[in-house]
């Protein structure tokens, strides 16, 4: 990749994207958020990586503007030769469907809330399909999580209570599950949809659902004893397909390892 631009450069995946291609010497630019001069010049392979997620519901309009109205601009009047579009696996939630795939149809409702979220991300993917087929790579990222301190999320805020706790009651129930997969990884895929111009939807994932139980039951003989505030039948969640996202060679760490490991190196 010869020039790179990272829109979104300041949130939780996008740091860590500008952090790695620092590293790595890219010729790399990290504009101000909707800066003119986007459209002005050559913005070479674009990460957008722009969007919200937990206050969605709060800020509908920024929601839209986010995952659409902006990237509609780009996608119109911008230079590039290529562009990562950050969406979700979210998009699987509620189908009756063993496997999530990027052909899987949709089914989504203009009556839920819940869907402001979903419908945003969907129409975000459908412009870069229609409009730039051959130029964009669809990362539809699964639960993301990371170590650091301030790092959003179930896991990565499990990992800061630990720093803190060994013993602890979750707000949850032992048959909750997600599709997880850490912020290393998911940087990883990112930069080989980009260097390859891979031309599909991905599933940025680890292909494995991990249950709250089996995360308890992994912990439990690195002296961590986690209990459940709620019960209920455990929870069915489509498996995320992740083949052509191995194709790329991107190889997802095994989640309940990885949490092993990051709990034993955490300070005392």
């Amino acid at each position: 990749m010869k020039l790179v631009t990272v829109l979104g450069g300041t949130g939780f995946v996008g740091q860590r994207l500008v952090r790695e291609l620092t590293l790595r010497g890219t010729n790399l630019w990290v504009p101000e958020r909707q800066a003119p001069e986007i459209l002005q010049q050559p913005l070479g392979v674009v990460f957008y990586c722009i969007g919200l997620t937990a206050d969605y519901a709060q800020r509908p309009f920024d929601t839209v503007t986010a995952h659409v109205s902006y990237l509609a601009r780009i996608l119109e009047e911008a230079q590039f030769e290529h562009i990562v579009y950050l969406s979700s696996t979210r998009l699987y939630d509620g189908l009756p469907i063993a496997e999530g795939r990027g052909d899987t149809p949709l089914s989504l409702s203009p009556n839920n809330p819940r869907h402001l979220y979903d419908l945003s991300k969907a129409l975000g993917e459908n412009l870069c399909q229609t409009t730039a087929a051959s130029r964009s790579s669809i990362a539809r990222l699964s639960c993301v999580y990371d170590a650091e301190p301030g790092s959003p999320g179930f896991l990565s805020e499990l990992l800061q209570r630990l720093r803190h706790e060994r013993a602890f009651t979750l707000d949850s129930s032992p048959g909750y599950c997600r599709d997880y997969i850490t912020l290393d990884d998911t940087v990883a895929s990112l930069i080989a949809m980009g260097e390859q111009r891979a031309c599909d939807i991905f599933n940025v994932a680890s292909g494995v659902n991990t249950f709250n139980q089996e995360i308890a039951d992994a912990l439990r003989p690195l002296d961590v004893d986690i209990s459940f505030s709620r019960s209920g039948e455990p929870m069915s969640l489509a498996r995320c397909h992740i083949d052509n996202l191995c194709a790329l060679g991107v190889t997802p760490a095994d989640t309940l390892h990885t949490l092993q490991t990051l709990v034993r190196n955490l300070p005392a």
